[in-house]
């Protein structure tokens, strides 16, 4: 039986998270102010001002990893939060509530108490509701920038509109921090986060070889810096030498997937919980699961530190959950044919229908425009109550041969 190659940058990249965390943790001992952040938010501007930042989101990510947050969840419930909104949200909540969290076993306390909230409703108006919660919990300022949903081109009124908002945040921000905004700072640090997101776009990219020096299940590990620390040089760093690495198992000719045959995209949310089974039987069965929406969701390549707050306006309003269908159609042929896929997996997560994309037929057109096969599983992100191991994997079986025969 094959197994997963893993890749030698990986120990470096606990030691740089590992980092991170550390840093939340000493924040208030050191006299730093803590900003929570929606992970497609206004990151760069909260690290000019001297906060530390932390992304509920990638703790909610945790908890669906550690398989803790299925327990967790009914404690949200029984506070209010219906069983059908964002797992993210209940499972973050619940682990609040019960004073658990995965940072514990990193010597940390649980997440840093905020100094300020900021969400962007670019993703959904779950990280409003989900940041609310907090701000009455902590009796401390929710801020948020309001981006429209559904967007088609991204124009320059709307460009304005989001730009504005985002200045309009400076003001309270400045007021929470203690500290003025310099200018200066800002395009550095909007700068280090458009040289994180080209290596991390890099990085993703190599995919395209065949065979793939790396699959979506190693991609889910390697984004952390991506998502938590795009405004830090590490991250930037720590990319430079993956992508190095990965460059080297292109040129050697070395696989991800041993004897890969074939090639699946995956849309929508990870199985946090099942990433390692999943993983594993794809590699059972030879093929490579060599791109998804999903990871390249943090490649921002409109931000330029010339213009900061229109760039981060426009980059973080042309992320793929938040475009027409004609537009996330339009993006999807492009991954398909740059990344030589011959099949499609929807993964509908019950709980997240912002990004469950195979409702509105979009399979069905895709299938038409470009003869490629999809299938839908069910499950969720965090809830493992909502997916069915044995029929996925039966599922997931039927498919690979349908691809082969085909």
């Amino acid at each position: 039986m094959s197994e997963r190659k893993d890749l030698e940058a990986t120990r470096k990249l606990r030691e740089v998270m590992g980092n991170y965390f550390a840093d939340l943790g000493r924040g208030a001992a050191e006299g730093k102010k803590t900003a929570w952040s929606s992970s497609v938010g206004p990151a760069e501007l909260l690290w000019a001002l001297g906060f530390n930042v932390y992304f509920p989101e990638n703790h909610a990510a945790m908890l669906g990893a550690a398989r803790m947050a299925t327990e967790l969840i009914p404690l949200a419930n029984a506070r209010g939060f219906s069983p059908d909104i964002c797992s993210y949200l209940t499972s973050d909540v619940g682990a609040y509530l019960k004073g658990e969290s995965p940072l514990q076993k990193m010597k940390l306390s649980g997440p840093p108490k905020p100094d300020v909230l900021v969400f962007n409703t670019n993703q959904c108006r779950d990280v409003k509701d989900w940041f609310q919660f907090y701000a009455r919990e902590y009796g401390v300022p929710c801020l948020g920038i309001h981006t429209p949903r559904s967007i088609g081109a991204v124009d320059e009124p709307l460009v304005d509109y989001v730009a504005r908002q985002t200045e309009d945040l400076v003001s309270p921000l400045e007021e929470a921090a203690g500290a003025r905004l310099d200018v200066d700072r800002l395009r550095e640090v909007v700068g280090i986060s458009k040289r994180t997101t080209t290596l991390w776009k890099a990085v993703l990219e190599t995919a395209a070889n065949v065979p793939a020096p790396l699959t979506f299940f190693d991609a889910t590990v390697q984004m952390g810096p991506a998502v938590v620390m795009r405004g830090l040089k590490e991250a930037g760093e720590y990319y430079q030498a993956l992508l190095a690495e990965l460059e080297g198992r292109v040129a050697a000719g070395v696989a991800a997937v041993e004897g890969e045959r074939l090639r699946i995209y995956w849309e929508g949310m990870p199985i946090w919980g099942k990433l390692s089974a999943l993983g594993g039987q794809f590699m059972q069965l030879k093929t490579c699961v060599a791109a998804s929406t999903y990871c390249n969701s943090w490649i921002f390549d409109d931000l330029d530190p010339a213009d900061p707050f229109s760039s981060m306006a426009r980059a973080y309003s042309s992320i793929f959950i938040c475009r027409s269908d004609d537009r996330k159609e339009a993006y999807m042929e492009q991954m398909v044919k740059r990344f030589k896929i011959d099949g499609i997996l929807y993964h509908d997560a019950k709980t997240c229908a912002n990004n469950s994309n195979n409702r509105y037929g979009l399979p069905q057109r895709l299938h038409q425009a470009l003869g490629k096969p999809g299938l839908v599983i069910n499950g969720d992100l965090n809830d493992l109550r909502l997916y069915s191991e044995e029929q996925t994997r039966t599922n997931i079986e039927a498919f690979v041969e349908q691809l082969l025969q085909k």
